[in-house]
C-alpha cells in the first residue's frame, strides 16, 4: 500500500491528517462505536491540538525565513 503523503509538503500532510481527524470525531455522530464517543472525540480533538501546534511552528518558521530576505 502506498503512502497518501509521499512526496507532500509537511504542511500538506499536516493539514490532510487534521482533516482526516476531524471526518473521525464527526463519524461519531452517525455511527456505532464501542468506544465512548467522548472518548473518541477528545482523542480525536487532542490529535488536531498538536497537528495544529506542528503546522503553526512551521509557519512561524518560514515566517522568519521570509523577513530575514
Amino acid at each position: 500500500m502506498t503512502d497518501p503523503f509521499e512526496g507532500k509538503s509537511e504542511v500538506a500532510q499536516l493539514l490532510r491528517q487534521i482533516e482526516l481527524e476531524y471526518q473521525a470525531a464527526q463519524r461519531c455522530f452517525t455511527e456505532f462505536s464501542a468506544v465512548a464517543r467522548h472518548q473518541t472525540i477528545t482523542a480525536r480533538m487532542e490529535n488536531m491540538q498538536h497537528c495544529h501546534a506542528q503546522l503553526q511552528k512551521i509557519v512561524v518558521e518560514e515566517g522568519v525565513k521570509m523577513d530575514a530576505r
